[in-house]
């Protein structure tokens, strides 16, 4: 987490929105395709991402395995679910064959969750909240985006 945006937002009593991407099938994709080929779809995802993002202060980073964070300074949840939404598209528009998807081709799932930090909140807080809501559009089938509360956004790319 980005401790001097986190800083910035609770001055500014800005919202601070993150959004937690995770490779859909990323596992069969690397035992399918091999782990050099994991790692090429992953440069190529990463990328899509970071070409997604439009404001020099919005921050992507690969956070584990498959997974990445995208950190929005002074964003409100409707402008997160436009830039995760573009980002799915950009995934989407890559065209990565992947034989044990559903959809045939690489996609993503994207969890958004938003805070005003307050002295009682934390960027951890954050990061979990973001992994609970991307875990939510996982279950309700992937490829598509989610936010708190999980029920009221949902989000695809068309098949």
């Amino acid at each position: 987490m980005n401790h001097t945006e986190w800083e910035r937002a609770r001055r500014e009593r800005g919202p601070l929105t993150a959004l937690f991407i995770d490779v859909d099938y990323f596992k069969s994709y690397n035992d399918c395709h091999g782990h050099g080929a994991g790692d090429d779809c992953l440069a190529l995802v990463g990328k899509a991402i970071g070409w997604s993002l439009q404001r020099p202060a919005d921050l992507a980073a690969r956070y584990g395995d498959d997974e990445f964070v995208v950190l929005l300074p002074i964003t409100d949840t409707q402008g997160a679910l436009d830039v995760a939404q573009r980002i799915l598209q950009a995934i989407h528009a890559l065209d990565i064959a992947h034989s044990a998807s559903p959809v045939g081709r690489v996609t993503a799932s994207i969890g958004v969750a938003q805070v005003v930090p307050g002295p009682n909140s934390t960027p951890q807080e954050l990061l979990e909240r973001a992994d609970r809501t991307l875990y939510a559009a996982k279950q309700a089938g992937r490829n598509r985006v989610m936010a708190e509360p999980a029920y009221l956004f949902d989000r695809r790319v068309a098949r």
